[in-house]
């Protein structure tokens, strides 16, 4: 690895996977919605850390963070940590709560993969890995925007490891289970659904953005590279029962 873009990377999971990175001496570059946060973010990290401010659904944003990631030619790693989502009942959910999930979860994935895989196929292909979660894949009551944005997603890292293999750039995907973030305080904050959660994972314990970003660091580095197309679960093993009962009291 020699060069990495992680978007949603001034704080949580992102932050995170960037910490491992660097750890393996990856430059970074975090791209994020708020200036202030990714900024101060990458100053925490040190000299090997870049930012670059702006939303993923937005091309030219992205198109500005891959050109500041790539400034040396060497971007070969991007991490699709970007992600929104709300939460309520399907029949009373608006227009903007869905497009604003989709812009966010499955548009930024399809820019970030085409103008970081753009410039990996320049010069000899890269890792491009995607968050997904156990909601693309188990039902989660109240959230359907955001379970179909990922379902979607992770269609979208197929199709891409299949276009983008012969150019020598691999495209996978991590599924978390409930991890705590700022993404999911919500449900994290109430302990019947906690509970609710932790009844249906065979490893009874929330997961931590190292779980996370340890599966990142795996797929990013060589120890992967005969895979591709992958979504990989880390998730106590949710994946092997049902989804929660978000209306539980």
């Amino acid at each position: 690895m020699r060069a990495a873009l992680i978007t949603g990377g001034g704080s949580g999971i992102g932050l995170r996977a960037a910490e491992h990175l660097l750890r393996d001496g990856c430059a970074v570059t975090l791209m994020g919605r708020s200036e202030e946060r990714v900024r101060a973010a990458a100053e925490k990290l040190g000299e090997e850390a870049r930012w670059s401010a702006g939303s993923v659904d937005d091309e030219d944003a992205v198109r500005r963070a891959v050109e500041v990631a790539d400034a040396d030619g060497e971007l070969d790693v991007a991490v699709l940590a970007a992600g929104t989502g709300t939460g309520g009942p399907l029949l009373m959910g608006s227009r903007e709560d869905w497009d604003a999930t989709m812009a966010t979860n499955l548009t930024g994935a399809f820019l970030t993969i085409k103008h970081a895989g753009q410039a990996m196929a320049q010069h000899g292909g890269g890792s491009i890995i995607a968050l997904s979660s156990i909601a693309g894949v188990r039902t989660h009551r109240f959230m359907t925007p955001y379970c179909v944005s990922k379902a979607g997603l992770e269609m979208l890292v197929m199709n891409a490891a299949d276009e983008l293999g012969p150019m020598g750039i691999r495209v996978n995907a991590v599924r978390p289970g409930l991890v705590p973030t700022d993404l999911s305080a919500g449900l994290v904050a109430s302990e019947p659904i906690v509970r609710d959660y932790l009844s249906q994972m065979p490893v009874g314990r929330l997961g931590t953005t190292d779980d996370i970003a340890a599966a990142i660091r795996y797929l990013a580095g060589e120890e992967s590279g005969w895979v591709t197309g992958v979504c990989l679960s880390v998730d106590g093993g949710h994946h092997l029962r049902r989804g929660p009962w978000l209306d539980v009291s």
